[in-house]
């Protein structure tokens, strides 16, 4: 199993960011979902996230949210994302699950982690659990030996981060704009400023996320953040293509693409 703090520890010797590539379990299928994230851990995906579907996504745009609805109509259910965890993490990249909170509240806290762990992720993405009900869940992931990562964003005023950031084990989601995910023209004007100020809150790595979707905007975002995350470009090639052959040939150029990028 490879470790965030690995992942992170080689990065920087190849003076580069790392790569985290996302996408949800059960698309565009319960199978072709571990094909399409092993296809860019291939490519040069360093880390991938597992979006564990859900029904009222908070800060998913109109491509993930397409991509989950597949995926939930596919009937993908929790123990699918875990098989999906455990098919990706024998690529050899570490591996998170990202879901809101309620999910795992409704699993189970210690159940979760436990199955998580045991199925070779390394953490999980929790855009909605706040510092303040974390407590549960840090002792779980603390207990079943996994990290933990939380989000700040543009608006997060300096204490705030610093609280956030208390919370994190693995790395800490700077989310580049106020608003949901996807692909955009130009990556988010704050987030450089957003990266400075964390960093000067917490000795972990800083990832960007929000709007990258190129190996142009990849190189932009390196050259500030510790890691690069790009989820709805995947998706959308995915969507784009006509079968499966096609979809798991546009991955692998996109994540080839965004990983010379993260070398610029």
């Amino acid at each position: 199993m490879t470790t965030l703090h690995a992942v992170f520890d080689k990065a920087r010797a190849e003076d580069r960011a790392a790569l985290v590539g996302y996408l949800p379990a059960g698309f565009p299928t319960k199978d072709g979902g571990v094909a399409a994230a092993t296809a860019m851990v291939e490519a040069g995906c360093d880390v991938i996230e597992i979006g564990l579907p859900y029904s009222d996504p908070l800060m998913d745009g109109p491509t993930i949210q397409d991509a989950v609805h597949r995926s939930l109509t596919n009937g993908t259910r929790i123990a699918d994302v875990l098989r999906t965890v455990e098919g990706v993490a024998k690529s050899g990249a570490a591996t998170l699950v990202m879901t809101y909170w309620n999910p795992i509240d409704r699993y189970g806290a210690e159940r979760f982690a436990r199955d998580l762990a045991s199925a070779g992720g390394v953490g999980t993405i929790t855009p909605d659990l706040t510092p303040e009900e974390s407590e549960p869940w840090l002792a779980a992931s603390k207990e079943a030996g996994i990290d933990t990562v939380f989000l700040v964003a543009p608006s997060s005023p300096d204490e705030r981060i610093s609280r956030v950031a208390a919370c994190c084990t693995g790395f800490v989601y700077a989310a580049s704009l106020m608003g949901v995910t996807g692909a955009r023209e130009t990556v988010g004007s704050a987030a450089e400023g957003l990266v400075k100020r964390t960093k000067a809150n917490t000795s972990l790595p800083v990832c960007v996320g929000l709007g990258v979707g190129n190996g142009a905007q990849a190189a932009e975002v390196a050259a500030y953040a510790d890691g690069v995350i790009v989820g709805s470009a995947f998706i959308r090639r995915l969507l784009d293509a006509p079968d499966e052959k096609s979809g798991l040939a546009a991955v692998r150029e996109l994540a080839s693409e965004l990983a010379r990028g993260v070398r610029r």
